[in-house]
């Protein structure tokens, strides 16, 4: 028999008890990995992440808890996405969130892990998914106004300032999804307005002060800013530059216009994002991007700064100011 003094017992079984949470947590496994990608930058995304993050837990899912976010950004540079998907496809991710552009490149390089999309333009068109309700395949995903809305934009342009027989319109032409369409949409609505469009073009911050350089040149009436992630991540950039150069500017969300730009108009992306943060915990508890139909966040919001209006010599009709979802004064 082996006798035990009562003090080398009680350090026993502290040592034993103070290694069993260790053993424990050896044996739990490890937190399921997202990875958000995003084609732009951190900033102007924050409301974005806040109600990814916000849908995540909906479900159930709690960031640093009981799952881990790798995040992901291309910085505007759109040539890069690929290049990131690619280490991706290493790192046995549960499930990857993106945003197109960069959203194509996953699917073409990523065939088996579940991909949640965040998109302003029609999925079913630019080949992301078979059909909305059945999407097929490993993605899945949400949707939100925004690019079919750029008529609408140059309409309320048009409405501010309806002396403006020249409006521009700004397009990043390395987003080959959102370029094109509305190019094309944004010329048909000027022909029957009876304006001139003038397009000018941005795909980095460099060109931004080339642009509004060209538009002191184009005298136009108003612009209207393209439906652009790279443009959203430098929503207060665009506006603090549309107010230096006192142009009456049209742009999609509400940050544009809290920055000193004069109106917005569009869907909620941070729906989008909530709605895809929702679907990211739905998958991790086993359920199958085929089987998810796509999500579309119908409602559409508009903001005006009055103050900004006031400043420009703007007077805004009363129609549109009561059509307002919010007036900044």
């Amino acid at each position: 028999m082996i006798w035990i003094q009562r003090r080398e017992f009680i350090t026993f079984i502290g040592g034993a008890a103070a290694a069993w949470p260790l053993a424990a947590r050896a044996r739990q496994p490890a937190m399921p990995v997202v990875a958000f990608l995003n084609s732009a930058s951190p900033d102007g995304y924050v409301p974005m992440v806040t109600a990814f993050r916000q849908g995540l837990k909906e479900a159930g899912y709690v960031e640093g808890q009981n799952v881990t976010v790798e995040y992901r950004w291309a910085e505007g540079q759109y040539d890069r996405v690929p290049v990131i998907a690619l280490e991706l496809v290493g790192r046995q991710v549960a499930v990857i969130v993106a945003n197109t552009p960069g959203v194509l490149a996953l699917k073409a390089a990523i065939t088996t892990t579940p991909i949640v999309f965040t998109t302003a333009t029609d999925p079913v068109q630019i080949g992301l998914v078979a059909s909305m309700s059945r999407p097929g395949g490993n993605v899945t995903g949400a949707t939100a106004l925004a690019v079919e809305l750029a008529p609408k934009r140059l309409e309320l342009a048009h409405e501010l300032v309806p002396t403006a027989s020249v409006i521009a319109g700004l397009i990043n032409p390395t987003n080959r999804n959102t370029a094109e369409p509305q190019l094309r949409d944004l010329q048909a609505a000027a022909h029957t307005l009876g304006v001139q469009l003038r397009i000018v073009h941005a795909s980095t911050e460099r060109d931004f002060d080339t642009v509004f350089a060209n538009l002191a040149q184009l005298r136009p009436g108003a612009l209207v800013i393209g439906t652009d992630g790279f443009f959203i991540s430098q929503s207060e950039r665009l506006a603090a530059l549309a107010v230096r150069h006192a142009v009456p500017a049209v742009f999609e969300n509400r940050e544009f216009v809290a920055a000193g730009g004069l109106m917005s108009y569009g869907g909620s992306l941070p729906d989008a994002y909530r709605l895809a943060g929702v679907y990211a915990a739905r998958i991790l508890k086993g359920e199958k991007p085929s089987e998810l139909p796509v999500q579309q966040y119908t409602k559409v919001q508009m903001f005006l700064n009055l103050k900004t209006a006031k400043a420009l010599g703007i007077t805004v009709p009363l129609p549109l100011l009561g059509r307002a979802d919010e007036v900044i004064e």
